[in-house]
């Protein structure tokens, strides 16, 4: 073979984030010797992050499993995939007939929603289970998010997108943008698009208790104490109902509930919320009378508003102050995608509903579901607490929920008494080691790839698909055939006996793949052949002849063509959220004032670039540096405590303990600590090389799995309640 037709360049999209970056990869025979930005991609424009390059190492870990596990007495052994499929089968198969379906349930980590594959036919598999007993991240992440597009536009995924090319006035609450390359706003190159506001004369403002990132390139940053959010938000609107006048533009006769938001926020003053939120009441007019008089403004939040108490009161607010001042479904304003793949109002097989609440409640403390889920901060004691109804086995499908959910202490102890856990998952980590059979999945690069969540979630339209770089070993198996292959077994076992219609139809499936769902969802989109005839449209076929991905051009005005409430209306006041408002006032009274609890400090997270959740840590390039896992506090903090930077801390609170070195900092306001998410890799069992050496703890051994957003049910991580002393005078709970 000559050098030339050794070597080749693949195009594809990285999946490692929520930011879409095109890719440029060159290859020598089956060897990577580059991966760089794709000039070419006209969505990312050839940025790339650090973690790109980690798709190279994650495809060569020796960590990484290539084929099922069952754990024995004596330790792992590889065992066949029909052994491992038709004993998972098997065993799910006889817990529920002897305990009934809930006694089974199923949780899905974050990278199933960047899988082409497992968003396809994850949803199948969980029907078939037929539990309620179902869990993922999104309950301790965007559920807010998901629960107010529900109420008020009528479908869970029509979400509002910051139109950050266009914006002249960006509000940025609770959000770290240059660390997580944008959440709920698919965004590559961040940085870029927040300097071009400030270059056509627009203004970026962060409100957050840490001066993160994002705040350091922004014109100003405003800190505010955490879970306070909503009071804020309150009183911009009271500046721009009650002291202005609202103009919610060309949505102003598709309204309903203008009146009420305004009555609601007629209490609350910036002078009445300052003593709580510690912004000042003339720095929340001056912020107010910015966003009125800009062409174009846009206010977004993420994680900081979605995990705390009052989550779904921050994000319905946000889309309020949005729509009364003209901002929502306008050019610079909060938009909604028409994507080419449209999980709104596309092809119904995938399973993804309209949303639902309280169908069913959890069982021990009956929290609602959403959407076909429980809120994940009750799975631990849904497996401890005896009962009719008691979770007695699991499926994990890519998630690490002991280091991801609040109390993961508990999580851990609970995952050990279980009859029986089974994981779809590539690494024996923190959570899988508890499993009794492990199946993995094949690489990234080993699979095909579309985004059809976060097309969906864009800042602009665009659409790509990428083929697998690699085709799979001889024992490799995508996700969606091991969801797939589950599937047949248990309907099987269910019937009693094979049948051949059951396998007719399972090979049938498995022949379409996601390939063909693919194709037949593009060409029923808005930019496929239904909707434009003479062969113009999109389609598979048509993406597979573009390799940089296919611009589709600029968000435009579409709400009253998306909407999904019956009457076709926006609801700005749906009745759940309002009624949440007197919770808000009650915690926070007009006539108090910020108080602290003898010693004691709020913890929120935070998060790096390198960072991605729990499960980049054993990439090594990625975790190279000075150690992350630190615990910022404000110098004034630290000398009350005697404090000097690099000293050992534990932290406590009313769950558990963690030891960490302390980093002293004016980043972080007065009364607020931060340590990272995703860390705590020191627990026996696991075969995490790199990331045991960088081990770090864990924040979700403090935060508390009873402390909720109410309407939601999403986890409240930020403002956790913590007591930090010198290590020497209390002792760490150390890790199972």
């Amino acid at each position: 073979m000559t050098a030339s037709a050794a070597s080749r360049v693949h195009f594809r999209t990285c999946n490692l984030c929520e930011a879409m970056c095109g890719l440029r990869i060159e290859l020598e025979g089956n060897r990577i010797t580059s991966i760089r930005g794709d000039e070419e991609d006209p969505f990312s424009r050839g940025h790339i992050c650090p973690k790109a390059l980690a798709l190279q190492d994650l495809h060569e870990d020796p960590d990484r499993l290539r084929h099922p596990m069952r754990r024995t007495a004596s330790g792992w052994e590889r065992v066949s995939w029909d052994d491992a499929l038709d004993e998972t089968a098997r065993r799910i198969h006889a817990i529920q007939t002897e305990h009934g379906r809930d006694a089974v349930a199923a949780y899905l980590g974050n990278p199933n929603v960047h899988n082409l594959g497992s968003i396809m036919f994850g949803p199948q598999f969980l029907r078939a289970l037929r539990t309620r007993n179902r869990y993922s991240a999104t309950s301790v992440d965007q559920l807010p998010h998901q629960l107010v597009a529900y109420l008020m536009f009528g479908h869970q995924l029509l979400v509002p997108i910051p139109d950050i090319d266009r914006t002249r006035y960006m509000l940025v609450m609770g959000a770290n943008p240059l660390a997580s390359n944008g959440s709920l706003m698919t965004a590559p190159d961040v940085r870029t698009r927040l300097r071009a506001i400030q270059q056509r004369g627009g203004r970026v403002v962060v409100v957050d208790p840490r001066r993160t990132e994002t705040a350091r390139i922004a014109d100003s940053h405003v800190f505010i104490r955490p879970g306070t959010d909503a009071l804020l938000l309150l009183a911009l609107l009271h500046v721009a109902l009650v002291e202005g006048t609202p103009r919610p533009g060309h949505l102003a006769a598709h309204v309903d509930g203008l009146d009420t938001v305004r009555a609601l926020a007629r209490d609350f003053t910036p002078e009445r919320v300052a003593p709580h939120t510690g912004v000042p009441a003339d720095v929340v007019r001056g912020i107010a009378r910015d966003f009125l008089a800009a062409e174009g403004a846009v206010c977004y939040g993420r994680m900081g508003l979605s995990t705390q108490p009052f989550g779904s009161l921050c994000q319905w607010l946000i889309n309020v102050l949005n729509t009364v001042t003209g901002n929502l479904d306008h050019e610079g304003g909060a938009m909604f995608t028409q994507p080419a793949f449209d999980i709104v109002g596309g092809p119904k097989a995938l399973g993804i509903g309209r949303g639902s609440i309280g169908r069913w409640k959890s069982r021990v403390r009956g929290l609602p579901e959403f959407g076909g889920e429980l809120p994940s901060a009750v799975l631990a004691e849904e497996m401890l607490t005896p009962g009719d109804g008691r979770i007695r086995a699991l499926i994990t499908s890519a998630g690490n929920p002991v280091l991801s959910t609040p109390n993961g202490a508990q999580l851990d102890k609970a995952l050990g008494g279980l009859d029986f856990m089974v994981s779809i998952d590539p690494y024996l980590n923190e959570t899988t080691r508890h499993a009794h059979l492990i199946l993995p999945p094949v690489s990234p690069l080993e699979r095909s790839h579309y985004d059809i969540a976060f097309h969906a979630l864009a800042v602009r339209n665009t659409a790509k698909y990428s083929p697998a770089l690699f085709e799979p070993g001889p024992d490799g198996r995508h996700d969606w055939q091991i969801f797939l292959a589950l599937q047949h077994r248990l309907e099987t076992l269910r019937k009693g006996r094979p049948s051949v219609r059951s396998l007719l139809k399972y090979q049938a499936v498995s022949r379409l793949g996601p390939e063909r769902v693919l194709d037949l969802g593009l060409r029923l989109g808005p930019h496929g052949a239904r909707f434009h005839p003479l062969k113009q449209g999109l389609t598979l076929k048509k993406l597979r002849e573009a390799p940089h991905g296919v611009d589709l051009g600029p968000l435009k005005p579409c709400l009253l063509q998306r909407l999904q409430t019956k009457d076709r209306r926006v609801n700005l006041a749906p009745e759940p959220l309002v009624a949440d408002v007197k919770r808000l006032a009650e915690a926070f009274p007009a006539a108090g004032a910020h108080e602290v609890r003898d010693g004691e400090l709020l913890l929120i997270g935070r998060r790096h670039l390198r960072d991605n959740n729990s499960w980049m840590h054993n990439v090594s390039g990625l975790v190279k540096g000075k150690p992350r896992c630190t615990l910022m506090m404000h110098p004034e903090d630290a000398a009350r405590r005697g404090l000097a930077d690099g000293a050992e801390v534990t932290i406590t609170s009313r769950v558990g303990a963690v030891t960490v070195p302390v980093s002293v900092t004016n980043d972080v306001m007065p009364g607020v600590v931060s340590l990272p998410h995703g860390y705590g890799h020191g627990r026996q069992g696991t075969r995490l090389a790199v990331a045991g050496e960088h081990a770090g703890a864990s924040i979700n051994d403090l935060t508390d799995d009873k402390a909720l957003d109410v309407l939601s049910g999403n986890a409240a991580f930020s403002g956790t309640p913590v007591q930090v002393r010198p290590a020497a005078s209390a002792s760490a709970t150390p890790a199972a």
